[in-house]
């Protein structure tokens, strides 16, 4: 949408300008003055506009590797990083958010394999999570945790980084 807007807008800048010229009712034998000649000096604009790299919002962490990449698998990725930015999530739990975006499978596994995500990590954060809202037990929290996809060792990180 972006690459649209930057093509466009010359376009219909020189559109709106010259309806301007055509007809604004000015007499047509009146010869300009200077200034407002020289500011209708329009550039020619070339028959094919070149393409303008737009970077993207997360261009900082894009790498090489990056660039063979399907448009939703790049989506599904940005995605991820942005529900990890807010929310803890195992792996198989982000997959499943993903995919109920409307991701698909491939996609939404993409973007869980290399979003940069440490699930131990994530399941320290969603054990936290759980426990400032309600009290578990060590085991409750680690099913709990299993339950949200993190694997059994996953889940006992989560807990031991809780104080279990």
């Amino acid at each position: 949408m972006k690459k649209l807007l930057l093509f466009g807008l010359p376009v219909a800048l020189c559109l709106t300008l010259a309806a301007c010229g055509d007809g604004g009712g000015a007499d047509p034998s009146a010869d300009p003055s200077p200034s407002v000649q020289a500011s209708m000096d329009i550039p020619e604009l070339s028959p094919t506009p070149e393409p303008v790299s737009i970077p993207e919002a997360n261009s900082a962490s894009t790498t090489d590797t990056e660039t063979n990449i399907t448009t939703g698998q790049r989506n599904a990725l940005n995605k991820a990083k942005e529900y990890l930015a807010f929310t803890a999530f195992s792996h198989d739990g982000l997959v499943e958010q993903l995919e109920y975006e409307g991701y698909s499978n491939e996609e939404a596994i993409y973007g869980a394999d290399n979003c940069g995500a440490d699930w131990n990590e994530q399941a320290a954060k969603s054990a936290e999570n759980y426990l400032s809202i309600t009290s578990f037990s060590r085991s409750g929290l680690i099913e709990q945790l299993e339950f949200e996809g993190f694997t059994h060792e996953q889940a006992v990180y989560g807990a031991e980084a809780n104080g279990y």
